[in-house]
């Protein structure tokens, strides 16, 4: 390890992201294919015997939605909200195929009703067709900014910190732990499910919790008069 590095760095680095530090700092060996999390970081946020949680009138509540064409994937809706730095989810909802997808928004639009959400967030690779749907029923649909390995890379720290408070569903932490990271050769790393996994619950709900992370205040001080 670099000695000029100040231990405090690195400390906070190896809480980031374990993985990534140990190979940046330590020098250590990167697999080309590595867990992305154990099982145990996960169940420590789990919120045990809680499935959903009701609508409160004076919180503002976020919603994201991974959506699919309902031949191969699954539908999915996360909504969820921010205390302070803790970041809380509320409500999931999954639909398997086959189904509607037309039907399907119609249902998710009820579901972001009850939490008074009028804006949704969802991944950019599935087209108009989602945006469209959405913005019939009066929901706007906002495209994500971030590709689907920067959420779950920005989910690791949420999850290792125990910030993230999620509902108590197998299938949701299931998804999380199998979820694998790549290394190309020229070193780009990528996290998805392993082949012939799914992942349609968890980039939902890593796309909630990313969007309900409470803003960082930046300080601007003033120049240096001399």
């Amino acid at each position: 390890m670099n000695p000029t590095i100040p231990q405090e760095v690195v400390d906070r680095a190896l809480e980031r992201d374990h993985a990534s530090a140990m190979a940046e700092f330590g020098a250590e060996f990167r697999a080309d294919i590595e867990q992305f999390v154990n099982i145990e970081v996960v169940e420590a946020c789990v919120s045990p015997g809680v499935y959903e949680r009701p609508y409160v009138s004076n919180i503002r509540y976020r919603a994201f939605v991974d959506p699919s064409g309902g031949s191969n994937d699954s539908m999915t809706l996360a909504i969820g909200h921010n205390e302070g730095e803790r970041v809380i989810l509320d409500c999931m909802r999954e639909r398997k195929p086959p189904f509607s997808p037309e039907a399907v928004v119609a249902e998710f639009v009820d579901t972001l009703r009850l939490y008074r959400v009028s804006e949704v967030e969802g991944d950019r690779y599935a087209g108009e067709w989602p945006r469209e749907q959405f913005r019939k029923k009066g929901i706007n649909y906002r495209l994500c900014e971030k590709p689907r390995s920067d959420l779950y890379r920005d989910l690791l720290p949420m999850l290792n910190s125990k910030t993230a408070d999620l509902l108590d569903s197998d299938r949701l932490v299931n998804q999380i732990v199998g979820l694998e990271r790549r290394v190309s050769r020229g070193g780009k790393e990528s996290i998805d499910h392993a082949p012939g996994g799914h992942d349609d619950l968890a980039n939902a709900v890593a796309g909630v919790l990313n969007a309900s992370v409470k803003p960082r205040n930046v300080v601007i001080s003033e120049p240096l008069r001399i």
